[in-house]
């Protein structure tokens, strides 16, 4: 009997254990089933509830912050003509000179501009670096903003230093490395016009260097260029070893012997010829192959080309005056001493060209080349003989 007590005391602990885990067991389950059934009953009420704000009170309701995080970029984006007629407010770019001369071949197709637009000047400075005749420059558009616009091509290591008041501050553009006579001077050209087309209000276009200056005022050289039929760009058949001399017959059939041209590199063009010269994919390759010093490019290209394009357009003359009675391949350079009243009332010396088909005696706008000690007599004598 002892032994069956002590049998059944062993054996009750494992009794009530087993009991205890099949009642856990059978729990489990419903508790989960509970759970489960919550879960899917608050999905439901929350999906009927939400069908129902949709209906009576919209979308919008449930997440306001949709529109105003939107709607303002789709405004500022696609409905405001300023985005699309403003000039850049930065010059300096990361586009590579094939890229910027796509993005400025495109030209509107409607001619006639749903907008205000006072046309500009746009004044191309070819340079190495410093502008030494800066000052008269600046004397030369003070007042005048809004009609011109000013480009720097320097040699890529310089780094202007104009201050923000100045009007060349921050008009410098992406550069390379340019050599006389070479297609690198066309390409620097090209790339200044191609900058300058960027900008819809201009719509001419003056290469300059940085011995240029004015010879009259402002008013007076907007009126001259903006009324005239044509645009000033040397383009004259020469017969001599310095003209048809420097053919090469490799261009044919693109450029003809006839078609051959020579004239300064320093001109003015209109929005029309500056499309030309940037969009030309034709006779650009023909130029840098076969025009090649003691061929220089940069007196035949744009001479040739846009005879070819347009030659009605073209007033056959440069508008910078320059002195070539010293000989040499280059025009003579003046400093400091040569800057007298006796010079000034030289170069400016009525002459005779064609305007609109009429004679005239204004016949330059600009003059070069001064050296930067001509500076402070310029300054001096610009007042009462250049009329700024």
């Amino acid at each position: 009997m002892q032994s069956r007590v002590v049998e059944m005391e062993e054996n009750k602990d494992p009794l009530v254990v087993v009991g205890r885990t099949n009642h856990q067991t059978r729990a489990l389950p419903q508790r989960l089933l509970q759970l489960l059934m919550l879960f899917l009953f608050l999905c439901f009420t929350f999906s009927v509830a939400s069908i129902y704000m949709i209906k009576y009170f919209g979308f919008h309701s449930i997440v306001p912050s949709v529109k105003p995080s939107l709607q303002p970029c789709i405004e500022e984006e696609s409905s405001k003509l300023e985005r699309w007629i403003s000039p850049p407010s930065n010059l300096m770019h990361t586009m590579s000179d094939k890229e910027l001369l796509w993005r400025a071949s495109m030209v509107p197709r409607i001619k006639k501009y749903p907008f205000k637009r006072v046309p500009k000047i746009a004044f191309m400075f070819l340079t190495k670096g410093p502008l030494p005749l800066a000052p008269i420059w600046e004397r030369f558009f003070k007042g005048n903003q809004g009609r011109y616009s000013i480009y720097i091509h320097s040699l890529p290591s310089f780094k202007a230093d104009f201050p923000s008041s100045s009007v060349f501050y921050k008009r410098q553009i992406p550069s390379q490395v340019t050599e006389w006579g070479k297609m690198s001077m066309c390409d620097a050209e090209r790339r200044l016009i191609a900058n300058a087309l960027l900008d819809i209000s201009n719509e001419w276009f003056v290469l300059l260097s940085e011995s240029c200056i004015p010879l009259y005022n402002f008013n007076v050289i907007y009126k001259y260029i903006s009324q005239s039929k044509h645009s000033f760009i040397g383009a004259f058949d020469d017969p001599g070893p310095y003209g048809r001399g420097r053919y090469d017959e490799n261009m044919l059939p693109e450029v003809n012997i006839t078609d051959w041209r020579k004239g300064s590199q320093w001109f003015e063009i209109n929005r029309k010829l500056a499309l030309y010269i940037v969009e030309d994919t034709k006779f650009y390759p023909k130029f840098a192959e076969f025009c090649k010093p003691a061929c220089y490019v940069d007196e035949h290209y744009f001479p040739t080309m846009l005879t070819i394009q347009a030659s009605n357009l073209l007033a056959n003359r440069s508008i910078t005056w320059v002195d070539w009675s010293r000989g040499g391949p280059h025009p003579a350079t003046f400093g400091k001493s040569d800057i007298t009243e006796e010079f000034m009332k030289r170069m400016l010396a009525g002459r005779n060209c064609t305007y609109n088909e009429r004679n005239i005696s204004t016949c330059f706008l600009f003059a070069r080349k001064f050296a930067p000690s001509a500076l402070e007599p310029l300054f001096l004598l610009a007042p009462k003989y250049l009329g700024f």
